[in-house]
């Protein structure tokens, strides 16, 4: 089975407890999973060492997190020689229609701007914690909440993240890494890398 570095960057807990629930799968599958925050790479920390990626990233304010972008700005070469996933989390996707990755505008303009092209691609809702957002943030959720026909009761918490999505994920990347391990992965040069973020 392979090796997989779980990779994610997030606000208030919700994208970290989504790819908590992917590497617990993936674990029952077999696979080994390293779970680490894009914020707390260090130089010691080298992708030579794992069979492929999973890299999630929640968004705030239409954008997804800067530390994701500078991560796959610095090394999509690297990237590309290992199967390779990702995951937006976004409050939009709790519609329906939102839903779809193809049809998901944020994780859409996302993929036009980085230089890494993901084996397979998905969108999860994320979750509403009115309790963890400053006061200016509360009331620029509430207000985008309020125009997107959202929930706006400061005094409410809701996730909105469907469980049943996540695990169906996560058993797709299971079936796509069945055969891959470490040892059949593309030799790199002797001068790899080690994973920083910028």
């Amino acid at each position: 089975m392979s090796r997989l570095a779980m990779l994610y960057i997030g606000s208030e807990g919700q994208t970290r407890k989504i790819m908590e629930r992917i590497s617990y799968c993936l674990n029952q599958s077999g696979h080994e999973t390293v779970l680490r925050s894009l914020a707390d790479l260090t130089d010691h920390f080298s992708l030579d060492d794992f069979d492929g990626v999973v890299v999630g990233s929640s968004i705030r304010y239409g954008k997804h997190h800067r530390e994701c972008y500078q991560f796959i700005e610095k090394f999509s070469q690297r990237l590309a020689r290992k199967p390779g996933y990702f995951f937006s989390v976004n409050l939009t996707a709790r519609r329906p229609e939102r839903r779809d990755p193809y049809n998901n505008r944020y994780l859409q303009k996302f993929l036009k701007q980085i230089s890494w092209t993901p084996d397979r691609v998905d969108v999860f809702a994320g979750a509403l914690l009115y309790n963890r957002y400053n006061w200016i943030d509360q009331q620029m959720i509430r207000l985008i909440m309020k125009i997107t026909g959202g929930p706006t009761d400061p005094t409410q918490n809701i996730e909105f993240t469907d469980w049943a999505r996540v695990k169906q994920f996560a058993e797709q990347l299971d079936r796509d890494l069945q055969g891959v391990s470490i040892s059949q992965s593309v030799p790199l040069n002797a001068d790899s890398e080690a994973l920083s973020v910028v």
